[in-house]
């Protein structure tokens, strides 16, 4: 099976053709994923992001998974924007422990034009501060992704979170193509697109699959992919679903990593309950990027201190060129 570029949309993976993937053995897919990733990165390095909740709760979307969601009761108060100097001392702390790029999250539906103007203030406070920049703000309206490459935006995140067969069954408050519209609208503002998804939600193999399929098949493929692992919170409608098995998970950052050989691959939610093992396992397979610092928005994630430990035994070191290998395919 050919790996395709990102330049190459005629060779665009099936869900039939992913799956085959998934079904490999075990070592035989991490030992391929392995090679791919060798043939495209630096081996033993790993970007590392950090990332600020810049609005918390009170989103009106019905996502199952998210505790941000006005309409699920799990402790998450809604919150104003916070001040631009908050933000940039947030990304002067993240930025001398060691993160390369600093990722803004807002819990909106789509932002209003006065709050795209604040936004884009922080955008190019922290660009000057010298780190990559990425936010993700839900849904955007025509002209908004202009004013973010404007203000010096790298990076906008947006996740389809899941096959286009499952959504449903995760949100009913906007549509799949809404998700595809706004990724369009980033790659026509040249920005460079963060997408991937949530594992662990209760999905079969063949709806990850359909989900990594999707994401590979884009026109280009995003340069950054970050796959989570469900974090369940207590009074969200995925609390109490069966967690998923550790080597699906391992299984699907090797998957990515070959169908996306240029990508970077992010750990993202989820490595809090990750031991040490599991998270040398994602390397292996092919994970070159992840989210350092105590939170993830609202869950939490694994300390500095405990990352750069782990990072040195394991005898890998941060990437000092921040994702230059995906920024060649822009």
């Amino acid at each position: 099976m050919p790996s395709p570029s990102p330049r190459q949309p005629e060779m665009a993976w099936s869900t039939q053709d992913i799956l085959k993937l998934y079904e490999l053995p075990f070592m035989d897919l991490l030992f391929r994923a392995q090679e791919v990733h060798r043939s495209n990165f630096e081996p033993n390095t790993v970007q590392l992001s950090s990332l600020l909740s810049i609005k918390t709760g009170g989103c009106p979307e019905d996502c199952a998974y998210c505790p941000q969601s006005a309409r699920y009761d799990t402790g998450v108060d809604a919150e104003k924007l916070m001040p631009l100097d908050e933000v940039v001392a947030a990304a002067r702390a993240a930025q001398a422990a060691g993160a390369q790029r600093f990722c803004m999250g807002a819990a909106w539906r789509s932002p209003k034009p006065h709050h795209l103007e604040a936004v884009a203030e922080m955008v190019s406070a922290v660009k000057a501060l010298g780190l990559e920049t990425c936010v993700t703000l839900g849904m955007l309206r025509e002209g908004q992704a202009e004013a973010l490459k404007q203000a010096g935006l790298d990076y906008y995140n947006h996740n389809l979170d899941t096959s286009p067969e499952f959504y449903g069954n995760i949100i009913s408050t906007r549509t799949y193509q809404d998700r595809l519209d706004t990724l369009e609208r980033v790659r026509e503002a040249g920005i460079h697109v963060c997408c991937g998804g949530i594992v662990g939600m209760g999905e079969s193999r063949r709806e990850r699959a359909g989900l990594i399929a999707q994401l590979a098949s884009m026109d280009p493929y995003p340069e950054s992919v970050p796959i989570n692992n469900l974090v369940q919170v207590e009074g969200t409608p995925l609390a109490g679903t069966e967690p998923l098995d550790p080597f699906e998970f391992v299984r699907t950052i090797a998957v990515a990593r070959i169908a996306m050989p240029r990508a970077m691959v992010r750990l993202s939610a989820g490595r809090e309950a990750m031991d040490d093992s599991m998270q040398a396992l994602c390397f292996m397979a092919g994970a070159n990027s992840m989210f350092y610092g105590d939170a993830l928005l609202t869950t939490a994630n694994p300390q500095v201190e405990a990352d750069q430990r782990l990072l040195a035994r394991l005898g890998m070191r941060a990437d000092a060129g921040g994702g230059q290998s995906c920024e060649r395919n822009a």
